[in-house]
């Protein structure tokens, strides 16, 4: 508590590319752990007949139907897509946040934390989450695991399909929801995992202290809560427009907002939040599981490269 009295400090910046690769460890780590979740979501969110009773029911009749092996669906995908994209949230957020950093002091308002979030949220959007998903979700809807009747047979044959039917567009299907979900979702976790930090373990960036795990799956899981229940209509719109292919006719939605007003005629308000459970189920622990490894990387590079400099 003594560094923090008398004069003023300066914390030193963690470099991005150190962020990048804390964010991409954080990511196996959580892939691994999680694809089952996801796989029920994506089935939860693409079911319109009412096959599935809810999540305990969506697993059950995967595993009693299609093998437990079913539920690790997409993971190359999905753990590489979750690889890349940390590397690039976690790396573009520490480029905005030094662009908006008050040049003299190295403070950042919450109005600028706001905006590194949703501009890194936005990047990793159009960069790489839109493609990736598109493939893992065409995986995911598959039912079944003989090869022969398997439409794709991996995420390589799956996007050159892709491509080939739908064009090179067809893998940024959904692009507009997904922008909207990611901005939002990273501009309020990366607000909030911040504040949780400062709030429940008095650590500041650049402060050379370490948090234990523990406390980082505390800060991370509260952080990863609010994004869900917010951007559930368009988590649901993005995976029914990923999901639909030209080669069956006319699609179903034309965009975005045609997508949002024919579920809502034809399934009611609550099937814009189809699924929510689930990610509340992936997504909070998840947080937890990358900013517990992610931390653990960045605070072993500030306690040895890093020291509070007198303003």
């Amino acid at each position: 508590m003594a560094e923090n009295e008398g004069a003023p400090r300066r914390m030193q910046t963690i470099p991005p590319y150190v962020k990048a690769v804390s964010g991409s460890i954080g990511g196996i780590v959580e892939a691994s752990c999680l694809q089952p979740i996801d796989v029920i979501k994506t089935r939860l969110q693409l079911d319109r007949s009412g096959a599935y009773k809810g999540i305990v029911h969506c697993g059950s009749t995967i595993i009693r139907t299609e093998g437990v092996r079913a539920l690790w669906k997409g993971l190359t995908p999905f753990a590489t897509h979750l690889t890349l994209k940390y590397a690039l949230r976690m790396g573009s957020n520490a480029v905005f946040q030094s662009a908006f950093k008050d040049p003299e002091t190295g403070a950042l308002s919450n109005r600028a934390r706001i905006l590194s979030g949703f501009g890194a949220g936005v990047t990793e959007a159009l960069v790489i989450v839109t493609p990736f998903e598109v493939v893992k979700i065409r995986l995911q809807q598959q039912k079944g695991l003989a090869p022969d009747l398997l439409k794709y047979k991996g995420p390589i044959h799956c996007a050159q399909m892709i491509i080939r039917e739908d064009g090179i567009l067809g893998l940024w299907a959904g692009a507009a929801p997904t922008v909207m979900r990611n901005g939002t979702n990273q501009a309020a976790m990366f607000t909030a995992k911040n504040a949780f930090d400062k709030i429940l373990w008095r650590k500041h960036e650049g402060d050379g202290i370490i948090l234990q795990p523990w406390q980082s799956m505390i800060s991370g899981f509260l952080a990863g809560t609010a994004g869900p229940i917010c951007t559930g209509p368009f988590d649901v719109v993005k995976t029914r427009l990923m999901a639909q292919s030209k080669s069956g006719g006319e699609p179903k939605y034309k965009g975005m907002i045609h997508a949002i007003r024919t579920i809502y005629a034809e399934e009611g308000l609550r099937a814009l939040w189809k699924g929510l459970l689930p990610r509340l189920m992936r997504i909070p622990p998840g947080q937890a599981i990358m900013w517990a490894v992610a931390d653990q990387i960045t605070g072993f590079y500030e306690r040895h490269h890093t020291h509070q400099v007198p303003l």
